[in-house]
């Protein structure tokens, strides 16, 4: 912890504190935090300690030290559930819950949770699943909850739901129209700043523009 605080950056910490990660802590930069993760290495009993000090950025090391095999369901629950800040979330989501052998168990049963963190989990691990396997998903159906529930979800899940909308129409072009249509409907993220370069999260772009890259 102490060299955690030692890595502090005072522009860092403000950044997170303005995207919501709270007082509790210090502001290191990724980059210092994967050269920190390389020199300890893996290492399950620490990154839970690390976890438990509910320090942002102790807990995005914990993160790269776990291992995600080895991780009991439950506590992996807990976990999920105890993340408020959308960086962290999204963390945990791509290095440990994508990785672990449950996660289609998960993903089913965090569908049909509200808690904000898991949904927003679960939202991740369907777009993973449209993307990548949607042999035996209810696409359409996954329309119909998105454009029922999106417009007020809270900010954690919408994100992905977003996103999950988004690979809908990308990767199924018979869904395409339909897709577009629910973004424009929504209409969230319709005014999200987005810098030169990138690609809007607006649904109705993102999902054209992507599909030109595709092709």
């Amino acid at each position: 912890m102490a060299r955690l605080e030692a890595l502090g950056n005072e522009k860092v910490r403000a950044q997170n504190a303005k995207n919501g990660a709270g007082e509790n802590q210090f502001g290191v930069k990724m980059g210092d935090l994967r050269v920190l993760a390389k020199e300890i290495k893996v290492n399950p009993a620490l990154a839970r300690e690390l976890w438990a000090t509910g320090n942002i950025d102790a807990q995005c090391l914990a993160i790269l030290l776990m291992k995600p095999k080895e991780i009991p369901a439950e506590e992996l629950e807990t976990m999920v559930r105890g993340v408020t800040y959308h960086w962290l979330a999204d963390w945990l989501n791509s290095y440990v819950v994508k990785q672990h052998p449950e996660k289609e168990a998960l993903r089913q049963k965090w569908m049909s949770e509200s808690h904000p963190s898991l949904a927003r989990s679960a939202w991740s691990l369907t777009c993973e699943r449209i993307e990548k396997s949607p042999e035996g998903l209810e696409l359409g159906a996954l329309l119909d909850r998105i454009e029922k529930e999106m417009g007020e979800a809270h900010e954690l899940p919408k994100w992905t739901m977003n996103f999950s909308l988004i690979y809908l129409g990308l990767k199924h072009p018979a869904l395409r129209d339909r897709a577009i249509a629910i973004g424009e409907k929504v209409g969230a993220y319709r005014d999200y700043p987005t810098s030169k370069g990138c690609i809007s999260p607006f649904a109705p772009i993102a999902i054209v523009e992507m599909a030109k890259t595709q092709r």
